[in-house]
């Protein structure tokens, strides 16, 4: 194990946040990296234990080997503790950003547990830092050819591990840069672009081709041996009330693909907040990305609204660990607002009632049953529609001819990847919407399947 008397003499610290004073003028990265020394003392926290709930079922999908590595990691051989993390792990320098670190709520060490994500992107950083990050390109090639469709987290894993088990790989993309939900989907001071685009070149040198611009057909069926569709769960849940034709609304993926791609060239977003009062719907990490955005484009205010109630300080009865505990927990996006407006933005038990030119009609809820009397009339130049997801979109199902499930994912009956003949599905659309590290999980576990299909017919 990492230190014996590790977790009693040193105490939790997480990478810091910049201060909102600072980070709210730019789009660069949220935290502040702390030194090889407190990373070393965080993983000497580790207590190898012997049922290691952080990389079971409960913690991590993707089964990182945690002790291990923050055990070497204590010790200085990051090195090792790198080639540890990167034996499961094919994308450190995302998940050590965005995930939100189930293998630490997992923790025996339970609210005071492992900060292994910020330990987790140290190592990567370093190694990149230091060159140990090198393209892994394969001996040899099976002449084996796979279409992976859709360059999202499940895309880019489920490519990385087939290029590497030897086959030919071309990722087809829709957009016109790489990295799907992590280059338009997630904000900049979130996930920085140029991580993103650092992983795909060097993709690109281990063998991984990737085609921009293009969208996917059953065509693809005929040129390859095998395709995997990775296309996401993108099809945005709309709101069913009555909208003035003036009114200003927008989706949240919408709205966060356009910020972005006004940081990436310079230029004005096509969709902007600034001036603007702000309304946004939905109080998961998409709208708290939305808060942050709007704030660093000059909105005049900004309101989230949640129409769950407000999760308790304290850990609901019946929800036991190591779960994910449903705690209040207020996010950068909050923070941010809180510093600029003086108060959380969000507003819980709500919804919007009706869309009108410059305002809307919220009303409360018992349940998810409207309060009749509760109807308030906020100020809104721009609504933010973050409500989720309900599928993938109908036209890739359509294209290759596939009935969609109830919860409009590929989900074969038989709970594989597998759809039918040389076609399969992966991450978001064929689970549902999830979390970046299940559809990493999913994408190479798609990616095992596709390349026993094709060894076995080899």
């Amino acid at each position: 194990m990492g230190k014996a008397t590790g977790f009693m003499e040193t105490a939790r610290l997480e990478n810091p946040y910049r201060p909102e004073e600072v980070r709210l003028g730019d789009y660069g990265e949220l935290h502040i990296a702390q030194p090889a020394e407190a990373r070393r003392a965080q993983a000497s926290r580790c207590m190898n234990c012997g049922v290691p709930f952080c990389q079971s079922d409960f913690g991590c999908p993707l089964h990182n080997l945690i002790p291990e590595w923050n055990d070497l990691l204590y010790r200085g051989r990051e090195r090792e503790a790198l080639e540890r993390l990167m034996m499961t792990a094919p994308f450190p320098e995302f998940t050590g950003r965005v995930c939100p670190a189930l293998c630490e709520k997992a923790c025996n060490l339970e609210s005071d547990a492992l900060t292994n994500r910020d330990n987790e992107l140290y190592l990567i950083e370093t190694g990149f830092a230091n060159g140990w990050v090198r393209p892994r390109i394969p001996r040899t090639r099976t002449g084996r050819r796979v279409a992976v469709v859709g360059s999202g987290p499940a895309g880019l894993a489920a490519a990385d591990l087939l290029n590497r088990l030897g086959h030919s790989v071309t990722v087809v993309e829709r957009a016109d840069r790489p990295g799907g939900l992590l280059m338009y989907g997630i904000p900049n001071m979130k996930l920085p672009k140029d991580v993103v685009e650092r992983r795909v070149r060097l993709m690109e040198i281990e063998g991984v081709r990737f085609v921009l611009n293009t969208e996917a057909g059953p065509a693809l069926l005929d040129d390859f041996d095998a395709v995997v569709l990775c296309g996401g769960a993108k099809k945005p849940r709309a709101l069913k009330v009555e909208t003035a034709p003036e009114a200003r609304v927008t989706f949240a993926v919408d709205y966060l693909t356009a910020a972005t791609r006004a940081v990436l060239s310079g230029e004005a977003p096509s969709v902007t907040a600034r001036d603007r009062a702000v309304v946004v719907v939905g109080g998961g990490d998409t709208g708290n990305d939305c808060v942050g955005t709007a704030l660093r484009q000059g909105c005049r205010s900004v309101v989230q609204l949640e129409m769950m109630p407000a999760p308790s300080a304290e850990r609901a009865a019946g929800n036991p660990w190591p779960e994910w505990p449903r705690t209040l927990r207020t996010d950068y996006g909050q923070l941010e607002a809180i510093y600029r407006q003086g108060a959380d933005p969000r507003v819980y038990r709500t919804t919007v009632n009706k869309i009108m030119d410059g305002a809307v009609q919220t009303v409360q809820l018992q349940g998810f049953d409207p309060v009749p009397g509760t109807e308030q009339t906020l100020p809104c130049d721009l609504l933010l529609i973050a409500a989720g997801f309900v599928g993938c979109e109908d036209a890739t199902a359509s294209a290759f001819g596939i009935a969609l499930g109830p919860r409009g994912t590929m989900m074969p009956s038989d709970g594989t990847h597998r759809l039918h003949g040389r076609l399969f599905s992966a991450g978001d659309m064929r689970t549902g919407q999830s979390l970046v590290v299940r559809a990493l999980a999913d994408g190479r576990a798609a990616a095992l399947e596709v390349h026993q299909f094709l060894s076995a017919g080899m």
